[in-house]
């Protein structure tokens, strides 16, 4: 399924450079990025596969980490690509279309050695009826996150921050735009987050042997409450400059932690399903953000008070983090026991 979803979401990128009709462009889209969504679900779940609770920050941090790095390199091409196309005398249709198919053969290419390598451990028996049993797993993995409460009070507290986290990186180019400032340094400043976040990201796996992944994410959190705040104030290309650097430090952190925590206090056998929720949580509050920032901006006539009021969402986010750690957690037996008669769990390595 990882397979099919990420050349779904690889064709879609390529079709995308070729479509001439916005609304064709928007279907397009909307399989593209299905199938990237889907593909990540899958992704994040062979966490549970591959490393032990201890390594699972470091890891995490570390597979942050070096997508930032690599995401790099055709970043760079394509944006030089695009940013001279006159000069090498190409049309910037021509150049965008092969942007789009620079990034799929990457996205594939760079897939092989996971493909190769990865065995799964843990998963669920295959049934005959496979689709009927998918959704009744479905059902029984909301079921069981409504009696886990500690799963349950940490997604609402991720629905709320991991939505900021997100309308910062959605609405950084739109809004550095919004103030007037230069395009190509805007560019520039997104290329220079995807750089500064490699090595941070490294340093909050190494900091997790000997802080505490809940710690740091609260850490992360203030952070971005912070960044928030300063936005309010960016008025210089030289502030959109420290806002890019300041989010890299922290943007890998805060997903590589929040992955690898939410990995040790679901079950292992359950880790495709419960990251399906933890993406459906991500991706559902993907709207909240940047409504808030419209609304507030239409209201105040001031754009940035809107992104100021994303700050708010940190602090939500917050509230019902640490509430979440004063749950105390199902013990690693009980929650087996819940899905003991529905799971099958084998290791092959």
């Amino acid at each position: 399924v990882f397979t099919i979803s990420m050349l779904a979401g690889a064709a879609g990128c390529i079709c995308l450079g070729l479509a001439r009709q916005w609304m064709m462009f928007i279907i397009i889209y909307i399989i593209a990025k299905t199938g990237f969504s889907c593909s990540l679900i899958f992704y994040d779940s062979m966490l549970t596969d591959i490393t032990v609770d201890e390594r699972m920050d470091n890891v995490s941090s570390h597979g942050f980490a070096w997508g930032y790095i690599g995401s790099c390199i055709p970043f760079a091409a394509c944006l030089v690509l695009v940013l001279g196309a006159g000069r090498i005398g190409i049309s910037m249709e021509t150049a965008m279309t092969v942007t789009f198919a620079v990034t799929a053969v990457w996205w594939i290419a760079m897939t092989i050695p996971l493909l190769k390598t990865y065995r799964q451990k843990y998963y669920a028996e295959k049934k005959k009826n496979a689709v009927k049993d998918s959704f009744a797993r479905l059902g029984n993995t909301f079921k069981n996150v409504k009696q886990n409460k500690k799963v349950f009070v940490f997604l609402l507290a991720f629905f709320f921050y991991i939505d900021g986290v997100y309308t910062i990186i959605d609405m950084a180019t739109a809004y550095g735009q919004a103030l007037g400032l230069d395009s190509t340094g805007l560019l520039m400043a997104l290329l220079v987050t995807q750089i500064v976040a490699f090595p941070c990201s490294i340093a909050f796996g190494r900091l997790s042997q000997k802080i505490t992944s809940e710690r740091l994410i609260i850490v992360c959190i203030t952070a971005y409450f912070g960044i928030a705040v300063f936005a309010m104030f960016l008025h210089t290309q030289a502030q959109f400059w420290i806002l890019a650097i300041v989010v890299g430090m922290f943007q890998g952190g805060i997903q590589a932690l929040s992955r690898s925590y939410f990995t040790k206090i679901i079950p292992a056998g359950q880790s495709g399903e419960y990251f399906g929720l933890m993406d459906i949580c991500g991706k559902g509050a993907s709207f909240m953000g940047t409504t808030i920032v419209s609304v507030v901006s239409q209201m105040t006539g001031n754009v940035s008070k809107g992104v100021g009021m994303i700050a708010a969402l940190f602090v939500a986010g917050m509230v019902f983090f640490i509430y979440s750690l004063r749950v105390e957690p199902e013990k690693k037996e009980q929650r087996e026991e819940l899905i003991k008669s529905k799971l099958a769990v084998t290791e092959e390595y």
